[in-house]
């Protein structure tokens, strides 16, 4: 440990330690708009500047590492003013429309410019006119609010190993763009979204239908039913100022009915079904000697990353639709003849975690008879301005159970929201597959916590079972290598698209504090120990469903409705 002076007091710090994470860990908020925790810092935006004594030119704080008896100042006038400087800048060419943009009030830009008190415009320049990307079913693309600040470009290549965009052109002409400067659809884009979380500004968001949504609950010929992910109860209060992690699921469904909908269901039941389905067909592969290991199918960005860069991998994808896809289908089928109404006229929108969930409903194998099985996707952060715009407070409302057939669930298919939710669910019921007895212990630790890459190795009534977890598509690039390469130690292996899997998905809410996430886990992980109903092919609802409709498990029925393929998808040239 080094001793160094911070604004006139004594602060410790590890030898070779950034400036910037020692003035964070003594609670001194330094801005910031282009650095990103966890990854080499860029020093790109200069917005962390402090002054150094003995250096003639403000010092980076982000990139500059401390050293015995440094003397620093975080906030002098002229740290000040070269920080409201950048900003008066960054403001010259930006488009005035905040009271429209969907990052009013989670602007990182737009926060700077209130904290350094820049209240009028001092520099103008000319605007960049650039035309938006629409041609995504799943983000949109806004150049001209970009600042350059490089988070996305980070995200998508670092992090999520996809590098679907990058910086294109030199000086006053660069921007970011993808291969070709083509549109998000015709690139190698997952739909992840996870770009849209480290956006600071405007210039990406998810591409809305709250305006579809509204107009099919007024439309009185249709019938509108909702589902809701596993994850968004332990995230949506955080919508309306609420603590993170706090579960409003039973508010969540009053709120849902407020609204207008029909039908409120819980896709958590559907993640129970799925179990019932993945689990079945990974003993299946076991005992008949197909293919191995075999990789989940509920996150849809992975499904296009695997069908993107590792099409040879395809045969060891699930066949089976995701918890949304399933619900989907069998809310236009099984519900639609219980009701008596025709699957065309029901209007089934889903709430998700996830922005690629809007490329997966729109994709042509979730499409039976030409009529998807999911008509519309809202993320969590959609489904908060729908209420805001309703006047409906999710807090004031007296919670309500969900609807049946489809409203009871267990906590397996709860803990689908967390990364190593979907393995430990199915560990679970695999053992009952395979042994007829339950687990001693239902918990299974080193599949829990937010760890990129997980492993477990056991035995099953002398069945030897490897599974690895994964989230973060970087991560998986890496496993899906060692697989590519020979590794041959794995049965299952579960990949989540998003770091940490759908509790930090695309369409969660913005600019949370780091500790949201854990305390979305740490929710999600409660219900579980305090639920009475904890495997999935125990719930009395997944087995009346295959009792009076579905049959079996992989048997015909339900493989024509909750099964599908997947197929190898091209890549741009400046990409391959």
């Amino acid at each position: 440990m080094i001793t160094l002076t911070v604004d006139g007091r004594t602060v410790e710090a590890k030898n070779g330690e950034m400036i910037l994470s020692v003035l964070r860990r003594e609670g001194i908020h330094v801005p910031t708009l282009c650095h990103m925790d966890g990854l080499p810092p860029s020093g790109a935006c200069r917005m962390c500047v402090v002054e150094v004594e003995g250096s003639p030119t403000l010092t980076p704080s982000c990139s500059f590492p401390v050293s015995e008896g440094m003397k620093i100042k975080t906030a002098t006038p002229r740290v000040l003013e070269a920080r409201r400087t950048i900003v008066k800048l960054l403001l010259a060419n930006h488009p005035d429309d905040c009271l429209y943009c969907n990052s009013n009030g989670h602007c990182d830009l737009q926060k700077l410019a209130q904290d350094l008190g820049i209240r009028e415009r001092v520099y103008r320049g000319p605007r960049r006119v650039q035309e938006m990307d629409m041609s995504s079913p799943a983000i949109v693309r806004d150049p001209g609010k970009c600042i350059l600040c490089g988070r996305c470009v980070r995200m998508c290549e670092e992090i999520q190993s996809v590098a679907a965009i990058d910086f294109i052109g030199r000086g006053s002409r660069a921007k970011i763009g993808t291969a070709f400067d083509g549109g998000l659809n015709v690139s190698s884009c997952v739909n992840c979204g996870q770009c849209i979380n480290v956006c600071p500004t405007g210039a990406l968001s998810e591409r809305c239908y709250i305006d579809e949504v509204i107009q099919a609950l007024n439309d009185p010929e249709k019938m509108v039913v909702v589902q809701h992910a596993p994850s968004v109860s332990v995230s949506l209060a955080e919508e309306f100022g609420l603590p993170a992690g706090k579960d409003v699921d039973g508010q969540m469904v009053a709120a849902l009915r407020r609204l207008g909908f029909d039908r409120v269901f819980d896709t958590s039941f559907s993640a129970d079904l799925t179990i019932m389905e993945e689990g079945s067909e990974l003993v299946h592969r076991v005992k008949t000697g197909g293919t191995l290991p075999m990789m989940t199918s509920c996150s849809p960005g992975w499904i296009k990353f695997i069908e993107t860069f590792y099409p040879q991998l395809l045969p060891n994808v699930s066949t089976c639709k995701s918890p949304q896809q399933m619900l989907g289908a069998l809310i236009k089928s099984f519900f639609a003849e219980r009701e008596g109404v025709d699957p065309a006229n029901i209007v089934s929108v889903s709430i998700m975690p996830c922005t690629a969930k809007k490329f997966e409903c729109a994709r042509p194998e979730m499409a039976r008879n030409h009529v998807p099985d999911v008509d519309y996707v809202l993320t969590t952060r959609e489904l908060g301005r729908l209420l805001h715009q309703f006047g409906v407070d999710v807090n004031a409302l007296e919670p309500s159970p969900a609807d049946t057939p489809f409203g009871e669930r267990s906590s397996a298919g709860k803990i689908f929201g967390a990364t190593g939710g979907v393995m430990e669910a199915a560990i679970r019921s695999a053992h009952y597959l395979i042994t007829g007895k339950e687990l001693d212990d239902l918990k299974i630790q080193p599949l829990r916590g937010l760890k990129g890459c997980k492993e477990l190795h056991i035995e099953i009534d002398g069945l030897k079972l490897g599974a690895a977890v994964v989230s973060g598509l970087g991560n998986a690039r890496k496993l899906l290598d060692e697989v590519v390469a020979g590794r041959n130690d794995l049965q299952f292996i579960e990949i989540m698209t998003c770091p940490g899997g759908c509790i930090n998905g695309g369409g969660q809410p913005k600019n949370v504090d780091p500790e949201a996430v854990q305390a979305r886990l740490k929710a999600l992980y409660k219900i579980d120990r305090d639920a009475p109903l904890r495997t999935s092919h125990s719930n009395p609802w997944i087995q009346r469903l295959y009792k009076e409709y579905l049959g079996e498990p992989l048997g015909e029925k339900s493989h024509h409705l909750l099964h599908t393929h997947y197929t190898m998808r091209n890549i741009p040239m400046a990409q391959g």
